[in-house]
């Protein structure tokens, strides 16, 4: 019974011992915009002490406060080329937290680009170089790196497991063992590591410097370490630049050493400091008498640049003790811890107990304390238990969490479905050639595809199609390409369950593949080819350089687009290849889910029809209708086929004249008004139009028409209001679309002579 007893007490701590924990994290980040713009980002203490400020300054000026900044508690963060990324507080429930970074444009202004690299187990250490950003995950001293363009590109570190220390430098990454050996891992070769045991380090671009153990001295290695030397005497810690280098002492004052003389500025060269940051040239420094912080390295600079800068992670034990004044961000009986120096080995930790004689398992226990024990092993095994469910609920949950996984994401099960459809799928695709019908498509190979876009980078993601996600690439030879993806999650909230998921996913690559194949007009996307290798089903496209027309109407306020002759262009462009699909496709297609996002502009700014994932062979009277449950994007279905669940060509008609007027108006199909509420642009447009105010909803983006383009415009709208009619039998078709847009691009270049548009076809 007492062994039973002990093997239940050393599961429940073996199982609490797994709790992860996050050691002292980076607080200040070094970010190079420009080439003359140098960010610099704190996190400093609110008022009432229960969260951090995100606060940045850009050459001595205060920055706005970065997207979203405001959402999150971070506890770290760290900074490189045109990025800055920060890691979130760990939820106390799933033990988890995330990673988030924001990605400035090459030339400082611009749209910043902010997305979520990382969501799983707490980091304990992180670190960043240029392009890469490297930490340590739990407790498990794994190593996880990214680069912004590609996930685990250059790095082979699942095997890789770090104690403290991790440093980042240029496609390598370095860090400490647990007995302080020096690691490292990557791509470049920076010389031979010294030997022996270390307790702090530091690289930077093809270098490094770390402290002994033993001494407290300096040891330095790497390209040309020799001309740049090292001071003397014990130190704490060190930071390595670009060609420039400082380092702490054991009394906290800084020394600095480098190119051209590089020193500390004389002011701040008997001022202690709690810790340093450094990134390429600039080196920040956080004061041990006030937490404040300072910079140099840079002319550009203010030396001074924020108070009360966080200096660590509040938390309940510090080996090697406190730091000064840590009451100022923590509360209650929290704490931040100040770095082990050499000379000062931690302690045992509390809840590890001298050794003590052997005791007799057997000699002393009572009934009660054997219930007792074991009532309480068991609650404590139940609670872990609990939370592990609610963690892997959660993890679930989350379907897009695994964003640093680049392979496949379905489980096992999911995987097996995919294997088994795909036997169909090559059936499927070889009948096609065997038809002629794709005989002029490539067949890709699934390693071509991820060289194209370096292995699905989050970076090379354009958008959403109707079976998965696109993304830009570029093909050996040059040629740029968009990739469609097809993608499934292992959720379970899709209508019909994962193989109905798996079935659709299928269905909509097929027709995609078979409809393209078919099909050839200028005003078309061309399909290149495809790929059908293991689990994934990948089609490839021409490159439309200039995105959709979504984007340049609602998203982007400089564009080609910004004019009503080139609206009118692009709409007639788009209508031909609607035409195209409805009247001289043999048997005529139907899209069924036209809207501004699959009307794409290449780079002559010419439109053409995008995304056949939901189309369908139409009846080959063109009169006569299919009856199926309607399927579309919501704002742009034809109400009728919604209704009546009867669909025509007249239904891609109506969803074309959605899109006319969001061209006209600017307003995107599904919009809220002044008020807040949801509006549908036929709704608030087509009343303005019809008592000949179109004047009162022109796209404001635009400037107001000339004298010949103001009947353009109103025939357009005249157009768009026909086309939106309920009834689908009294739309026109889209050859007389095609003709009413030909008539209004060449009104724009004379005086027009027409009247109101009566189009409606029986």
């Amino acid at each position: 019974m007492a062994d039973l007893i002990f093997s239940l007490l050393s599961l429940t701590l073996s199982l609490l011992l797994l709790t992860p924990s996050i050691s002292s994290l980076p607080t200040v980040s070094i970010s190079h915009i420009t080439p003359n713009q140098t960010l610099i980002c704190a996190l400093t203490k609110s008022q009432n002490q229960t969260q951090t400020h995100l606060n940045c300054t850009t050459n001595g000026t205060p920055s706005a406060p970065l997207t979203d900044s405001t959402r999150f508690q971070l506890v770290g963060i760290v900074g490189g080329y045109r990025f800055v990324c920060g890691v979130s507080s760990p939820s106390t429930l799933t033990l988890t937290s995330f990673l988030v970074c924001w990605r400035f444009p090459a030339n400082g202004n611009g749209t910043v680009v902010y997305k979520r690299l990382y969501l799983g187990s707490a980091f304990r250490e992180i670190d960043s170089g240029d392009s890469h950003v490297c930490g340590i995950v739990g407790t498990t001293n794994q190593l996880i790196c990214w680069q912004w363009d590609q996930f685990n590109d250059d790095f082979v570190l699942n095997q890789t497991r770090f104690s403290s220390d991790v440093s980042v430098g240029n496609n390598f990454v370095c860090g400490l063992s647990d007995v302080g050996q020096i690691v490292c891992a990557g791509g470049n070769n920076i010389g031979n590591v010294p030997a022996g045991s270390h307790n702090a380090l530091s690289v930077g671009y093809n270098r490094g410097c770390s402290v002994n153990s033993g001494n407290g001295s300096l040891d330095c290695w790497g390209e040309s370490m020799n001309m740049f030397g090292k001071p003397d005497g014990v130190f704490k810690s060190v930071s390595v630049g670009d060609n420039r280098f400082c380092a702490i002492r054991g009394n906290g004052t800084v020394v600095c050493w480098g190119e051209n003389g590089f020193q500390l500025p004389e002011y701040l060269q008997r001022v202690p400091f709690e810790g340093l940051q450094v990134n390429r040239g600039v080196f920040c420094g956080i004061l041990t008498s006030n937490y404040s912080l300072y910079c140099w390295g840079n002319e550009s600079l203010s030396s001074f640049v924020f108070a009360d800068v966080v200096p660590g992670l509040c938390t309940t034990n510090c080996s090697c003790g406190p730091i000064p004044n840590y009451a100022t961000f923590c509360t209650g009986e929290l704490m931040i811890c100040k770095p082990c120096e050499y000379n000062q080995p931690p302690p045992p930790p509390e809840s590890v107990a001298s050794p003590t004689p052997p005791v007799d398992r057997n000699a002393g226990w009572s009934d009660k304390m054997v219930a007792f024990v074991v009532v309480g092993s068991v609650g404590s095994l139940s609670f872990l238990v609990v939370i592990c469910f609610l963690i892997f609920r959660f993890c679930k949950s989350s379907g897009g969490s695994r964003v640093h996984d680049s392979g496949p994401m379905e489980d096992d099960q999911i995987a097996s479905q995919i294997q088994s459809a795909n036997r169909v799928l090559v059936k499927k695709l070889s009948h096609l050639i065997s038809m002629g019908t794709g005989g002029h498509l490539e067949e890709f190979t699934l390693q071509t595809i991820i060289n194209a876009t370096n292995n699905f980078s989050e970076d090379n993601r354009i958008g959403v199609g109707s079976f998965g996600s696109v993304y830009h690439g570029s093909l050996a030879n040059g040629r740029k390409v968009a990739v469609k993806r097809a993608e499934l999650t292992s959720s379970s909230s899709y209508p019909g369950g994962k193989h109905k998921q798996q079935e659709d996913t299928d269905n909509a690559f097929v027709n995609e593949l078979e409809f393209l194949s078919r099909v050839n007009h200028k005003n078309l996307v061309r399909l290149l080819g495809f790929c059908e290798e293991e689990t994934e089903l990948v089609l490839v496209y021409e490159y439309m350089e200039n995105g959709s027309l979504h984007s340049h109407l609602h998203s982007l306020y400089s564009s080609y687009i910004m004019s009503w002759p080139a609206r009118i262009k692009v709409a007639l462009d788009a209508a031909r290849g609607l035409e195209y699909l409805h009247i001289y496709a043999d048997p005529p297609i139907i899209h069924r889910d036209i809207k501004s996002s699959n009307i794409l502009l290449d780079d002559e700014w010419t439109g053409k029809v995008s995304d056949f994932g939901l189309s369908l062979l139409g009846p080959p009277d063109n009169t006569s209708h299919l009856s199926l449950r309607a399927a579309g994007t919501v704002g742009y279905m034809d109400p009728e086929y919604y209704k009546f669940e009867q669909l025509t060509a007249k239904s891609d008609v109506y969803s074309f004249g959605v899109v006319l007027l969001e061209l006209l108006s600017g307003h995107r199909a599904i919009h809220k008004n002044e008020s807040g509420e949801r509006r549908n642009v036929v709704d608030s447009v087509v009343p303005y139009i019809v008592h000949d105010d179109i004047h009162r909803i022109l796209d404001p983006k635009v400037p107001p028409p000339t004298p010949f383009e103001i009947e353009a415009v109103k025939y357009v709208g005249y157009l768009a209001v026909d086309c939106v009619t309920f009834e689908g039998k009294c739309r026109p078709t889209m050859s007389e679309v095609v003709m009413c847009l030909e008539r209004a691009l060449s009104a724009c270049l004379a005086i027009p002579s027409f009247s109101h548009s009566s189009n409606s076809s029986g």
